[in-house]
């Protein structure tokens, strides 16, 4: 079996890990090279066998420990155009990286297939991921994005596991102390999804057959583990679907390894 694993998920910082037979490729790299390297070799994991790292976008919470981690390093990136050119034009990442631009392109990384598809949010460019393991098990993920359009939920659906952001609350947004601009920013179309909005993504996917789901980039002053998963579970009751044995929902935890989840 393939695994999925969340190193730490959300504002302050994402980072995941998909292996199989011990190879693995990474999706981003919010915090400090120490404390990711730190938490794969709690994993067992070998950074030999890393074969390639996703980069979703460019904002601090998913690149902040790139250049540091790849210093000494000759591991791929791949993201898309606009991302690549603001993290080479930047100095983000390490002059010997190779990167790649993984826009409406299907790649070969290492033991894993790669399909990158984009995703609304409010950066010069965003991508989720689909990933086949060499075994054919597979995957996606959406991590940062407004709402899901019709090729993101195609790009979920018939899958082994889908991740998907679950952001915020709306009463805690709506009553919390942001100042306007940045509530406005994140529950608008190219700001993060909703616990409603994750739910109802959720909900379809289910309803689609995918049976392993988990929700991630939770936001720490705008929503609570148990709020994002009461909501998925209030959708599902509502349509006649009961979060158990058969449909599995964890919530990716914020400053510690997530369990991970065999696909």
């Amino acid at each position: 079996m393939a695994r999925y694993i969340s190193l730490y998920s959300g504002s302050s910082g994402n980072c995941s890990v998909v292996e199989e037979n011990g190879k693995f490729i990474l999706i981003d790299m919010g915090k400090s090279a120490r404390l990711t390297n730190r938490a794969l070799t709690e994993l067992g994991l070998d950074i030999k066998n890393l074969q390639g790292i996703l980069v979703s976008h460019e904002h601090t919470d998913h690149v902040s420990g790139l250049k540091v981690f790849l210093k000494n390093l000759r591991v791929p990136v791949y993201t898309g155009a606009a991302t690549a050119d603001y993290l080479i034009c930047r100095d983000l990442i390490p002059s010997h990286i190779d990167v790649q631009d993984i826009s409406f392109a299907t790649f070969n990384i290492g033991d894993f297939t790669v399909r990158g598809f984009e995703t609304p949010h409010d950066s010069v460019g965003c991508m989720g991921y689909r990933i086949m393991t060499g075994k054919g098990r597979k995957m996606s993920i959406a991590t940062d994005l407004g709402f899901v359009t019709e090729d993101i939920f195609n790009n979920l659906n018939n899958v082994d596991l889908a991740v998907v952001e679950s952001n915020y609350d709306v009463q805690m947004l709506r009553e919390g102390p942001y100042p306007y601009y940045l509530k406005t920013r994140i529950a608008s179309n190219h700001g993060h999804l909703s616990n409603v909005q994750s739910a109802q993504t959720t909900l379809r996917l289910i309803e689609n057959g995918v049976n392993k789901i988990q929700l991630c980039h939770l936001s720490n002053n705008n929503n609570t583990p148990s709020l994002a998963l009461e909501q998925v579970q209030k959708t599902a009751i509502a349509n006649g679907i009961i979060i158990g044995n058969d449909v599995q929902v964890k919530v990716n935890r914020r400053h510690e390894i997530t369990t991970d989840t065999e696909f």
